[in-house]
């Protein structure tokens, strides 16, 4: 098999049972674990009123996580961008680039991250969505020192610290709108194919790819995606930790964002599902990346081979903090990755 780099996405996600302060803590855990394996970057999410998903604030995660790793590329996937000032996270950022100076990757997005109602107590401004390639174009300037153009209000503005080396800026999407507005500005993309199911994927990357303009720190499109996958000693038991998934997505299809249960807690709501519910799990079983590291690793090179990539960001979730970190083992290991002994 051809080299490819892998990569984490960790969504800090939280568990039955335990308070949610321990999902941050798994989290700093997980990506000094991360470190030590070899995995090329540690990419942190935004979410808001989720008692599945708990991290909130990715900038405050990754100056975290900057600070006790020594080589991984720390990265936000991503800053949910129109809830905020463009100025106030170039700032954030270029104070993380001191912390780990070239090792961050800014992440941003258009999508709220949350229910409308959430997304209002963040940012009243209701149309800040819209303003939303204007935000990136006034962040890609601060965030690399650039000066912004003759004209612009805030002209004679600057984001400090500056230094020698500044974040990268990607465009995270789940649609043709940011695989468009990546190209445009000739930035780094990144698709959630964990999120579509994998649908709409090989059209994002085509219109990225086609329409891509050059720019001077970015003369060639440079993507990846974002992937579930889970990997254990047997296809057997990735089979069974699965189900914790399976039992969050049935109450996310119904509006609920419940921390994770066990495999065995999911077992037994099984025989009080709806046909349809049990139709839901079907699916997601049919398209699941689990099973053996040698089983994953190989549907993970298909999809690269498939999409044209070199690099594939891997989401994992798990009841269980040290299943979640023995998958992220067992796949650095089937890829070649070099760990820290």
């Amino acid at each position: 098999m051809a080299y490819m780099k892998i990569s984490a996405l960790d969504q800090s996600p939280a568990a039955h049972g335990k308070s949610q302060h321990l999902a941050i803590q798994e989290s700093l855990a997980l990506a000094r674990h991360c470190d030590q394996l070899g995995y090329y970057r540690y990419w942190v999410s935004e979410h808001h009123n989720s008692d599945s998903i708990v991290g909130t604030a990715p900038e405050v995660l990754m100056a975290a996580i900057a600070a006790t790793t020594s080589r991984i590329r720390i990265g936000s996937a991503g800053v949910m961008l129109p809830h905020y000032s463009a100025l106030k996270v170039a700032e954030q950022f270029r104070v993380l680039e001191g912390i780990a100076p070239g090792r961050i990757d800014l992440g941003v997005g258009r999508a709220p991250g949350s229910d409308r109602a959430t997304a209002f107590a963040l940012n009243p401004h209701q149309n800040a969505a819209e303003e939303f390639p204007q935000q990136v174009l006034d962040l890609q300037s601060w965030v690399s020192g650039i000066p912004l153009p003759e004209g612009h209000a805030f002209k004679n503005i600057k984001a400090h610290p500056l230094g020698p080396t500044s974040p990268e800026l990607w465009i995270l999407g789940s649609s043709d709108y940011g695989a468009q507005l990546a190209a445009y500005l000739g930035l780094p993309y990144a698709y959630a194919y964990f999120f579509t199911e994998g649908r709409g994927t090989e059209q994002a990357l085509e219109l990225y790819r086609r329409l891509y303009r050059p720019s001077e720190r970015y003369p060639h499109p440079h993507a990846t995606i974002c992937v579930w996958a889970l990997a254990a000693d047997t296809e057997a038991e990735a089979r069974q930790l699965l189900k914790t998934r399976e039992h969050w997505r049935v109450g996310f299809e119904k509006g609920l964002r419940t921390p994770l249960v066990s495999p065995e807690a999911a077992d037994a709501d099984y025989a009080s599902y709806t046909d349809t519910e049990r139709a839901t799990i079907e699916s997601l079983r049919g398209k699941a990346i689990v099973g053996n590291a040698p089983q994953v690793a190989g549907r993970l090179h298909e999809l690269a081979k498939k999409f044209a990539l070199d690099e594939i960001v891997i989401n994992t979730w798990t009841h269980d903090p040290g299943a979640r970190q023995y998958s992220y083992a067992l796949l650095g290991k089937a890829f070649g990755l070099q760990a820290v002994t």
